[in-house]
């Protein structure tokens, strides 16, 4: 139940920043972590492909 609790308010906080941001600020920064999750999941994917199953 804490960590409930934490997750909300630490979701209160970064949407509340959002939400003061200037939107080009907002865009730029959503590019960003987009391009780094799809780094780690072509990187995940390619690790996957290329390790034998055990």
């Amino acid at each position: 139940m804490l960590f409930l609790v934490a997750a909300l308010m630490l979701l209160g906080v970064v949407l509340g920043t959002v939400a003061h941001a200037p939107l080009t600020v907002t865009a730029a920064l959503a590019a960003v972590i987009a391009v780094w999750l799809g780094g780690f999941a072509i990187r995940e994917w390619h690790g996957r492909r290329h390790t034998s199953a055990d």
